[in-house]
């Protein structure tokens, strides 16, 4: 009996000197060096390049479906930069917004996070998650933290992709469903669903942290005064025939409406 109380004595001990030395190199070891390690940059390098060569891969077959559809260079050519311009304000309100999470979830999954789902909102709320999983949170993380938080940020994701996979090539299918063969209900359709994607991305903007309907907030401000910039400057591009308007006017009216949003923050 005697022996038996000391092996589970000395177990207790050493189990305890592990956990000991567990959380002391946990609390003497920065995260941000692992999530900025060499092995970090290896692994979302490889995530990353799966996406460029998708980018590769889908470049090659517009084009060549272009071909097959009697579609001519210059039709090419001016979606192309039609598509280029119209992804350069995205591109830098995602570029500007990655530094809040770039500083706490380290470059490496920053940016292999932000080339898979662009969202820095659902990113940086699902790392707060998973560190307040581990009674931490994202300006007292630690290694375990940062880990459950990079998990919690790839399986949070993973119903979006494994949807895509499963269903995106049957699209037509739903498509002529809905438009019941009328092949002039399918633009229709598309639009609407477009439509009802960005209302709904729009929408948290006109609510208040307690959950009221506001107009005049910064955000809701923001999201009007783009979208009337919007309307305007496609009408006035259609009117007046001018082509470069038409390419920039996203751009230009999401980066006016922002201005307009933070000019109202701060009076």
């Amino acid at each position: 009996m005697d022996m038996t109380e000391t092996r589970k004595s000395k177990r207790l001990q050493l189990l305890e000197r592990g956990i000991t030395k567990e959380v002391r190199m946990n609390e003497s070891v920065n995260y941000l060096d692992y999530a900025n390690s060499p092995l970090m940059w290896a692994a979302a390098a490889l995530a990353v390049a799966v996406v460029v060569f998708q980018s590769i891969l889908f470049m090659k077959r517009s084009i060549k479906a272009a071909s097959e559809s009697a579609l001519t260079t210059d039709q090419v050519h001016k979606a192309i930069k039609s598509s280029v311009i119209s992804s350069i304000g995205p591109s830098v309100v995602i570029l500007v917004t990655m530094i809040s999470l770039l500083v706490t979830m380290g470059a490496p999954v920053a940016w292999m996070r932000l080339s898979f789902i662009g969202s820095v909102n659902y990113e940086a709320m699902a790392a707060g998650f998973g560190a307040q999983a581990m009674g931490k949170t994202l300006q007292t993380m630690d290694t375990m933290a940062f880990a459950c938080g990079v998990w919690t940020m790839v399986c949070g994701s993973l119903g979006w992709l494994i949807f895509t996979f499963l269903f995106c090539d049957k699209m037509d299918k739903v498509n002529h469903l809905m438009s019941k063969g009328n092949a002039k209900m399918v633009p229709i359709i598309s639009a609407g669903a477009m439509l009802g994607a960005f209302a709904n991305l729009a929408s948290g903007n006109f609510f208040t942290a307690e959950g009221s309907l506001t107009f005049t907030n910064a955000p809701a401000i923001a999201t009007i005064a783009g979208c009337v910039i919007m309307m305007v400057l496609v009408k006035l591009s259609r009117a007046r025939d001018i082509a470069w308007l038409r390419e920039w006017a996203f751009a230009i009216a999401m980066f006016s409406g922002m201005f307009i949003g933070y000019a109202v923050s701060v009076i």
